[in-house]
C-alpha cells in the first residue's frame, strides 16, 4: 500500500460534537470550520469523499483507494455505507443539481484507521481511547455534549442505567451495602437475609400488585410465546431466566420499575450519607415511608405464593416450552428436507426428459 500524503499536524484539531442544527461534529482548524450532518433517523453521520479528505487532511485519490479497499476486503458492505443525494450547488452564477455520493460514519472511521497523516493518526489515538475506556468500564461518554446538547440520547442514557440499577445482581449488592450501615447491622441474622427479598417484594407490589413469587407463578405459561417472558439475555430462553419476575414485566410496569428502584436507591444513599444512625428495622420503616410517599401501596405480608412454588411452576411450565420447542424444530427440520427431497426428484424427472 502506498503512503499517504502528509498533511502538516494542526493543534486546533477538535474531536468534539453538537446537534445544534443537526451538526453532530465540528471541526476547526483556524477560520477553517467542517461540518458533518447527524442523521437523526438513521443515527449516522455522512460525508462525501471530499469532506472525508478535508476532515483526515489528505487527497480524495487516497480516500476514493481506501473505500475500494473497505468494500473490496469486506469489512464493510455498500449496503447502510453508501448514500446517493440530490444536492444543489452554486456553478458559475447559476444552481445546479448534482448527485453526489455519501459515505456512513461506519466508513469514516474505517477510512480514519487506514489514512496516514498526522490527523488521521491523532483521530486514532482518540478512537482507542474512547475504545480502551469501553472496554474496560463497560461504558464510555461524551460528558460535555450530554451535559450541553444531550436530548433524546441524554434520556436513553437515563433509562438504562435505571434498568441496569434494577436488575436483581446490581439491586441485591447496592441494597446489602445501604443496609450494612445498620448499627446492629449482621449479616447473618434472618432480618439482614430477608432484607433484600422485602424490599424486592415491595417494589413489584408496587408495581404490578403482586410479590416477585406471585408474578412467576401467575406469568410462567408454556403455551405462550418465550413462555410468557417480555425479556431475557441471549437469543433463546434458559432456565436461569425464568426465575427472574422482573423478565417477566411488560413495558409500563418495566419502566415504572426501574424509575421507582433508582429514586428509592437514590433516597437511600441520602439517608446513609447523612451518617444518621439507622437500626435494620429503621431501613424497613424508611423503604415503607418512600413508598407512601410516592403514592404506592405498601405490601404488608408475605404475598399468597413462597418462592419455592414459584421455582417449581416455572421449571414445570419450561419443561413443556423446551419439548415444543423441539418438536417445533424438528418440524421445521423435516419440512426443509421434504422440499430438497421434492427438488432433487423434480430435478432428476427434467433429466429424464
Amino acid at each position: 500500500m502506498s503512503k499517504d500524503k502528509k498533511i502538516q499536524k494542526n493543534s486546533n484539531q477538535d474531536f468534539s460534537n453538537s446537534f445544534e442544527n443537526e451538526v453532530v461534529l465540528t471541526l476547526t482548524r483556524g477560520k477553517e470550520t467542517l461540518e458533518l450532518r447527524f442523521d437523526y433517523e438513521g443515527e449516522t453521520i455522512w460525508a462525501s469523499q471530499n469532506t472525508i479528505a478535508e476532515l483526515f487532511k489528505t487527497t480524495k485519490q487516497n480516500v476514493s483507494k481506501h473505500i475500494k479497499n473497505i468494500l473490496s476486503e469486506g469489512e464493510l458492505t455498500e449496503a447502510g455505507t453508501i448514500n446517493e443525494k440530490l444536492t444543489v450547488q452554486s456553478e458559475g452564477g447559476r444552481e445546479v443539481s448534482r448527485k453526489l455520493v455519501f459515505y456512513s460514519l461506519d466508513m469514516i472511521i474505517s477510512v480514519g484507521y487506514r489514512i496516514n497523516s498526522d490527523i488521521a493518526t491523532r483521530f486514532r489515538r482518540w478512537a482507542t481511547a474512547r475504545l480502551n475506556e469501553f472496554i474496560i468500564k463497560g461504558f464510555t461518554m461524551d460528558d460535555n455534549r450530554l451535559k450541553k446538547h444531550g436530548g433524546r440520547y441524554f434520556e436513553e442514557l437515563l433509562a438504562r442505567i435505571r434498568d441496569i440499577r434494577s436488575s436483581e445482581r446490581n439491586l441485591y449488592q447496592k441494597v446489602t451495602d445501604i443496609y450494612a450501615t445498620a448499627i446492629d447491622y449482621d449479616g447473618k441474622s434472618e432480618m439482614a437475609q430477608k432484607f433484600f427479598s422485602t424490599v424486592q417484594n415491595k417494589m413489584h407490589f408496587a408495581v404490578t400488585g403482586k410479590t416477585a413469587a406471585e408474578i412467576i407463578h401467575e406469568r410462567a405459561d408454556s403455551s405462550l410465546e418465550n413462555m410468557g417472558l417480555t425479556s431475557f439475555k441471549g437469543k433463546y430462553l434458559l432456565q436461569v431466566d425464568i426465575i427472574i419476575a422482573k423478565n417477566y414485566l411488560n413495558e409500563d410496569e418495566l419502566i415504572s420499575l426501574n424509575r421507582l428502584v433508582d429514586a428509592y436507591l437514590s433516597f437511600a444513599e441520602i439517608q446513609a450519607a447523612r451518617r444518621n444512625p439507622m437500626a435494620m428495622k429503621d431501613w424497613q420503616k424508611k423503604l415503607d415511608e418512600y413508598l407512601r410517599f410516592a403514592s404506592y401501596e405498601v405490601l404488608d405480608n408475605a404475598g399468597n405464593v413462597s418462592h419455592e412454588q414459584a421455582v417449581r411452576k416455572a421449571e414445570k411450565e419450561f419443561e413443556k416450552f423446551s419439548k415444543k420447542t423441539i418438536q417445533n424444530f424438528e418440524s421445521d427440520f423435516d419440512r426443509e428436507i421434504k422440499k430438497l427431497l421434492k427438488k432433487e426428484k423434480d430435478g432428476g424427472e427434467d433429466d429424464k426428459k
